[in-house]
């Protein structure tokens, strides 16, 4: 289990449905937090990476804009996109540049506004992240794909409307307690399961909201992190893989086939197995994306992932707790910045300072993030 490269330092924005201010000036609050929380001046980052998806804003290669105003120019900054897995993706970036000796000290910054749109044009633009030859064409929309992901886990394995009910209530018990959440409401059980269908079976409560927001991540070599760091949280394995882009590629509808690959390889890079996890934030944009998670992260068997919510295992207190900050059906899904936001999580579980939401004991902990519908799936394993 190797220690080479530590995370000293994380931030994040409040996300919100409509940020006031500049791309800038978002980012500037994610940083911020960050850079307080490691103790550190903008002299001290080696090099940037800037991730978020295009289109949203009309600043072209926001990543030097961004750079400038949070004055780490002249180092280098780079521009970093996988759709809404793009801050795991720098920081998989940032782990590597440190790892090869280029730089000790990099800072990994995801945002996303995605009000500047309508939200017309950002299901559009959501829906170019499929094939535009021979999908995005024909209409898809992100509801549609995860709701065929719904249909094809209920046929293979009975999962139920009820199941995916169970998680979105989950999900707000602990949304209400996070400061940084899009939605801090209770949502009853006969809530969700009486909302208005968006795409069958799927609805309203199953789907997480866009918004806009920031991460900062602070990643450090190991002799930097034991000089500045109080309580380094080191990553101990990182696993990615890359999907078909169109769904007729894939072998199989009822699970994502780059999260299982993701997390075989960052299990087998930690050393650990689902076993050893203390604390779980997957990448649940839809209910549904969060239990084929249990099981393609190997918390439960194929088609055995709905008896971990119907016991309350997901939960703390129960076996594997999974995003009990309210995860994205709470917070808000500000694309480049999601990542980020649950790495947030995970290290402060880890260091101990997650207040209300804290589970006990946390060592180790594990961030499923995706981007696209399934494309990219990037899995980090983060310890003491």
């Amino acid at each position: 289990m190797s220690k080479d490269v530590a995370i000293i330092g994380v931030g994040q924005s409040a996300f919100v449905r409509s940020y006031q201010g500049s791309i800038r000036e978002l980012a500037f609050e994610a940083f911020r937090e960050a850079m307080q929380d490691a103790g550190i001046s903008t002299g001290d980052i080696d090099a940037s990476i800037i991730c978020s998806a295009p289109e949203y804003d009309n600043q072209r290669s926001p990543s030097g804009i961004i750079a400038e105003y949070l004055g780490l120019n002249p180092q280098p900054t780079f521009a970093v996109e996988s759709v809404c897995s793009s801050s795991t993706t720098g920081i998989r970036v940032g782990y590597s540049m440190i790892k090869s000796g280029l730089h000790d000290l990099v800072l990994i910054l995801g945002f996303q506004k995605m009000s500047e749109i309508s939200s017309a044009d950002s299901q559009e633009r959501m829906g170019r992240g499929a094939d535009i030859m021979w999908e995005a064409p024909f209409g898809t929309m992100m509801p549609a794909y995860y709701a065929m992901h719904a249909q094809a886990h209920f046929a293979s394995y009975g999962s139920t409307e009820k199941d995916l009910a169970l998680i979105r209530v989950k999900a707000s018990k602990y949304g209400i307690l996070n400061e940084k959440a899009v939605y801090r409401k209770e949502v009853k059980l006969e809530d969700a399961l009486n909302a208005g269908m968006v795409a069958s079976p799927l609805k309203r409560f199953d789907c997480c909201a866009n918004a806009d927001g920031a991460s900062c991540i602070i990643m450090a070599s190991q002799a930097r992190a034991k000089e500045m760091a109080k309580k380094p949280v080191w990553v101990l394995g990182l696993g990615s893989a890359t999907a078909s882009m169109t769904l007729t590629g894939r072998d199989a509808l009822n699970g994502l086939t780059c999260a299982r690959v993701a997390a075989e390889k960052a299990y087998a890079m930690a050393g650990v197995t689902p076993r050893d996890i203390d604390v779980a934030e997957v990448h649940d944009c839809f209910t549904i994306a969060e239990l084929m998670a249990y099981e393609n992260l190997g918390f439960a068997g194929p088609g055995q992932g709905a008896e971990l919510i119907r016991a309350g295992e997901t939960y703390i207190g129960g076996k594997i707790p999974v995003n009990v900050d309210g995860g994205l059906l709470s917070k808000g899904h500000p694309i480049g910045a999601t990542g980020g936001s649950q790495v947030r999580t995970i290290v402060q579980q880890l260091r101990g300072e997650a207040g209300a939401i804290q589970v006990p004991n946390a060592a180790i902990g594990l961030v499923h993030n995706i981007g696209g519908v399934g494309v990219y799936g990037n899995v980090i394993i983060l310890g003491r």
